[in-house]
């Protein structure tokens, strides 16, 4: 198995004594925004944020208007599989590289060109496709988007983490995750908007949908653009090197089993693994039952897509951007407690909320709040993720187990939230505000992980964590 190479300056920060390199000034800290590699990974996000919605909810408004009924609908819910198992093949992309365009490009832009170029033929396959006729070759279609999409972002993962140093990954991730949610908003609202555009030439329904999908897969052009001025990482030389001593199939098995082992031999490996778990427990149990909560008030559908569409979308690009700020500026365990503490914080709001009943003003608050404090939880969080994540042999699985875990709260901790709910005196009133007094206190458990982490020394090997 492959030995974790050191990273850069480690060694010589132990060797010099315990001198901390001078504080980041306000303006080095914006400046790193406007940094060529930070950009290529908004732009990057960008690419990995649109195809979601083109598989999910774009797509299920386009089988309600041609008289798909809601149980197949429904049962649509399962092409997003592939998001949720990618660390299944993500030792293939660590452990393989592409015929000709990994010679040409190098080992992650050659495994992302070939996912865009894929990425590009499935959406205009899926519009091809007329769900009205043939479900099952659009359930077909977007479950290649998805396969295809999830796979991409198993990629862009590893670049971002690999070409970025130590001082650029928070606001790395910053950049990445205002990409992402552009991207995002591109192909449900953008998406939208053309259909209706291109009926107002003249294009029957079908028609007008089909050119949507044709003009979503090429924007998918602005990844590969995006790809072909990038520069493949440093890191990605030393891999070369080790895996062109090794045959295939002793790569496949170090990119699977090394992967997990490696992180396993770690101290306080399983600790830090259940923290991965927890830390988003807070925000993900809130989460679930928020626009039913919102609905239950007397609120309706469009004055809550109002909120989230117009402020919620603004406070969440600026709570990345701010939790950027903070993983640079501060250490790495203080940005996770202020991001945890912030998170569960936010939940007190909706907790007023109930108190206060239909109130569109404060409603607005309590969006903006929980928009801002989870962003900047998240991308404190996956400053951290992405520092567990240094073996470039390793990154791509790694990060997407470590990203697979930290769904589990929001995919499986959270199914009881509505349990909760009712066990307080239902609907509305007091189960609603001790639910999210629940929610907040939900937060406890991840921050006494973090302080026993602090106190065993988790953080010192992590270099963000040594400033």
């Amino acid at each position: 198995m492959a030995v974790t190479p050191q990273a850069p300056d480690q060694a010589s920060g132990q060797a010099t004594g315990d001198a901390d390199p001078p504080r980041p000034s306000l303006a080095d800290t914006l400046a790193v925004y406007l940094k060529r590699r930070v950009l290529i990974v908004m732009f990057l996000g960008f690419s990995s944020g649109l195809p979601l919605a083109l598989s999910g909810s774009t797509l299920a408004i386009w089988m309600t208007e041609v008289g798909v009924n809601l149980k197949t609908i429904g049962l649509f819910a399962l092409v997003g599989t592939p998001y949720t198992i990618k660390f299944l093949w993500a030792p293939l992309i660590d452990a393989l590289n592409v015929p000709l365009l990994s010679r040409r490009f190098g080992r992650r832009r050659g495994w992302l060109l070939l996912l865009q170029f894929i990425l590009i033929a499935v959406i205009v396959f899926v519009g091809l496709s007329d769900p009205a006729v043939s479900p099952f070759t659009v359930a077909l279609g977007v479950l290649m988007v998805a396969t295809a999409s999830a796979t991409q972002d198993i990629i862009v993962d590893a670049f971002r983490v690999e070409s970025l140093d130590e001082s650029e990954q928070a606001a790395g991730m910053a950049a990445y995750v205002a990409g992402y949610r552009v991207g995002a908003l591109v192909s449900t609202a953008g998406a939208l908007f053309l259909v209706s555009w291109f009926q107002t030439f003249g294009l029957d329904h079908h028609a007008a949908w089909r050119a949507g999908y044709f003009a979503m897969a090429a924007l998918v052009l602005i990844g590969v653009a995006t790809t072909f001025a990038a520069t493949e990482p440093p890191q990605s030389a030393t891999a070369e090197a080790t895996l062109e001593r090794e045959n295939v199939a002793y790569r496949l098995y170090d990119a699977a089993v090394g992967a997990f082992t490696e992180f396993l031999s770690r101290d306080s490996a399983l600790v830090a693994l259940v923290f991965v778990v927890l830390f988003k427990l807070t925000d993900a149990l809130s989460g679930v039952m928020t626009a039913p909560f919102v609905i239950d008030l007397g609120f309706s559908r469009n004055e809550y897509a109002a909120i989230i569409k117009g402020v919620g979308f603004a406070a969440t690009l600026l709570g990345g951007f701010a939790g950027g700020f903070l993983a640079r500026a501060l250490t790495l365990p203080v940005s996770l407690l202020i991001g945890a503490v912030v998170q569960g914080f936010a939940n007190f709001s909706f907790s007023w909320q109930a108190v206060l009943g239909h109130d569109i003003e404060w409603l607005t608050v309590a969006i903006v709040l929980e928009n801002f404090t989870s962003a900047v939880a998240t991308v404190v969080f996956v400053a951290y993720l992405s520092a567990l994540c240094r073996n470039p042999l390793h990154t791509a699985t790694q990060y997407a187990l470590l990203t697979a875990l930290a769904a589990v709260g929001r995919t499986y901790l959270s199914a009881g939230a509505g349990y909760i709910v009712t066990g307080f005196g239902g609907f509305p009133g007091v189960g609603w505000a001790w639910f999210f007094v629940i929610c907040a206190v939900a937060g406890v458990p991840a921050l006494l992980l973090l302080a026993y982490l602090q106190h065993r020394g988790h953080f010192d090997g992590l270099l963000p964590a040594r400033r």
